[in-house]
C-alpha cells in the first residue's frame, strides 16, 4: 500500500537533509578555513571523479533559492550542518563572524517559509589545523569540538532548537583513520577505535556546552546502523554477524545510551587495554548523559558469513585484527547505484534495536535515501522511479515501525539536492532535486513531486 501522510501521526516531522561541505562550495571566502575534506580531495586519487567541493552545488550564495525549493516541496523542516571551519577557521578562538552570519540568515530564511531549522554541528569537516595537531586520535579535539559547540549554540540558540552532535562518528573514525577511504585519509589501523572514542566524548562534551548557551535546546546525536543478519545458524556465521554488529552498531548505541562499550568488540579490536585506561568512568558518564532524541541514518543491511581477511570490505578489513574474518554475501535482493542492497526491513530493525536500548527515546531518521544515475529528458524533467520506490518502501517501514510502537518522531529524506558524494566526487547523484553542475539549475525529480503531493495531502 502506497503510504500517504495520514498514516502518521500530526506532529511526525518531514524533512530533508544536506551537508556543508557537499553542497556549499566558497571553500575560500569570507574567511573560511580548511577543511580535511578540501585537503583529502585535492590527493591524487582520493576521489572518484578527480573533483573537490570548492563549488558543489554553491549553496552558499543560491542558499535563498534553494530554501524556496523547500518550501514549494512542502518540506518541514531542513536538516543542515555546520562547516566547523567557517566558524573557527583554526578550530580555535573567537567566532568568525562572517560564517556564523551565513546560519543565521540561513536559519532566519527557513523560519519566515515556515521551515524548522535542523542544525548538525559535525559532518566530517573538520578544521585542517587540528588534524595536524593529531585530528580524533587526539583527545584534546574533543574538547574543542565542545568549546565550538558552545560557541555555535551561543550564537543561534534564538534560531536553532534542534541540534545534532555529530554525524554517523562509525565513519568519521573508521572510514576517515582506518582504512583511509574519507579524509583525512589514514590507515591507523584499530586505533580508529580510539578515534571512535573520542568523537563520542566531544559529543559528551558539547551537551552541557549546548544546553548552557541555548537551555531550550533539543539536543542529539545522528548514528548510522545497519541490521546485521548471519547467513547461517553455524557458529561461525553468527559470530560473523556479531563482529559487525559490534564494530558497526553497538560500539557506539552501547556508551550512548547504556553507559559502557561493548567488551567483545574491544577484544576484537585487541583495544581492551587503552580502553581501560583512556575511556575513564568521567568519559562513560557524560557519554551516556541523557539526550532528547537519536537521529539513524539508515540505508541498507548486512548479511554475512565467516569469511578470510580478503573478503572483508574496506573500513572493516583494518579493524579486525583476529583469525576470524566476515564475508559479506549478496542476498538478491535489488541494489542502488553505490551497490547497496534494498531492505526495508533493515530499517524496522534497527528502529527495534535502539528502542530495546532506550525505550521511549523519541528517534528520528535523519537519513534515508538512494543514488541512481538520474538525467535530464527532453522535456526537462528527471523520472525517477526506483528512487521513488526506495522511499516509499522505507516509508512504509516507517509506518510498521510505528505500528510495533516504536517511537519514531521524523523522517528526513537524504538528500535535498544532488551533491558532492565524498569519494565518489559528483558521480553519484542522491538528491530529490536534480543539479546540473555547469549551470546549477536545480529541478525536482519524480520523487521529490510525490513527496510533495503527499505532504500537501490534508492530515485526517
Amino acid at each position: 500500500m502506497t503510504p500517504s501522510r495520514s498514516d502518521f501521526p500530526p506532529s511526525f516531522v518531514w524533512g530533508t537533509a544536506t551537508a556543508s561541505y557537499q553542497i556549499e562550495g566558497a571553500t575560500t571566502e569570507d574567511g573560511r578555513g580548511a577543511s580535511i575534506w578540501d585537503t583529502f580531495a585535492r590527493r591524487p586519487g582520493a576521489i572518484a571523479d578527480g573533483s573537490t567541493g570548492d563549488v558543489a552545488d554553491d549553496h552558499y550564495h543560491r542558499m535563498a533559492g534553494d530554501v524556496a525549493l523547500m518550501a514549494d516541496l512542502g518540506v518541514e523542516a531542513y536538516r543542515f550542518s555546520i562547516a566547523w571551519p567557517r566558524i573557527q577557521p583554526l578550530g580555535n578562538g573567537e567566532v568568525n563572524r562572517a560564517g556564523i552570519d551565513f546560519y543565521r540568515r540561513l536559519a532566519d530564511e527557513l523560519l519566515e517559509k515556515g521551515i524548522t531549522p535542523w542544525a548538525t554541528l559535525y559532518h566530517w569537516d573538520l578544521p585542517q589545523a587540528l588534524e595536524d595537531a593529531g585530528g580524533w586520535l587526539e583527545r584534546d579535539t574533543a574538547h574543542r569540538f565542545a568549546d565550538y559547540a558552545g560557541l555555535v549554540a551561543s550564537e543561534l540558540g534564538d534560531v536553532v532548537s534542534n541540534w545534532i552532535t555529530l554525524n554517523e562518528p562509525w565513519c568519521s573514525a573508521f572510514l576517515g583513520y582506518a582504512s583511509g577511504e574519507h579524509a583525512p585519509g589514514r590507515q591507523e589501523g584499530t586505533h580508529a577505535a580510539r578515534a571512535a572514542h573520542h568523537l563520542l566524548l566531544g559529543h559528551a562534551l558539547a551537551l552541557p556546552n549546548i544546553r548552557s548557551a541555548a537551555p531550550e535546546a533539543n539536543v542529539g546525536i545522528t548514528l548510522n546502523l545497519y541490521s546485521v543478519h548471519a547467513a547461517s545458524d553455524s557458529e561461525a556465521d553468527r559470530d560473523a554477524a556479531r563482529r559487525i554488529d559490534g564494530l558497526g552498531n553497538r560500539l557506539f548505541l552501547d556508551p550512548v545510551l547504556t553507559g559502557a562499550y561493548p567488551d567483545d568488540v574491544l577484544d576484537d579490536l585487541g583495544e581492551a587495554a587503552w580502553f581501560e585506561q583512556n575511556a575513564t568512568p568521567d568519559d562513560l558518564a557524560a557519554i551516556s548523559a541523557p539526550i532528547d532524541f537519536l537521529g539513524i541514518n539508515y540505508y541498507s543491511r548486512h548479511t554475512v558469513r565467516a569469511g578470510t581477511a580478503e573478503t572483508l570490505p574496506p573500513g572493516l578489513a583494518s579493524t579486525n585484527p583476529g583469525s576470524e574474518f566476515v564475508q559479506f554475501i549478496e542476498t538478491g535482493a535489488l541494489r542502488t547505484q553505490m551497490g547497496w542492497e534494498i531492505h526495508p526491513d533493515g530499517l524496522v530493525d534497527v528502529l527495534a534495536m535502539a528502542t530495546a536500548k532506550a525505550p521511549g527515546l523519541p528517534l528520528y531518521i535523519t537519513e534515508n535515501g538512494s543514488a541512481y544515475p538520474d538525467v535530464v529528458s527532453a522535456d526537462g524533467t528527471v523520472d525517477d522511479p526506483e528512487r521513488l520506490d526506495y522511499l516509499q518502501r522505507h516509508l512504509d517501514a516507517c509506518r510498521e515501525a510505528l505500528a510495533a510502537g516504536v517511537p519514531l518522531a521524523g523522517y528526513f529524506a537524504w538528500s535535498l539536492i544532488d551533491n558532492f558524494e565524498w569519494a565518489w566526487g559528483y558521480s553519484r547523484r542522491f538528491g530529490l532535486v536534480h543539479v546540473d553542475y555547469d549551470t546549477q539549475v536545480r529541478t525536482p525529480k519524480s520523487s521529490a513531486l510525490w513527496l510533495r503531493d503527499m505532504l500537501r495531502a490534508e492530515v485526517r
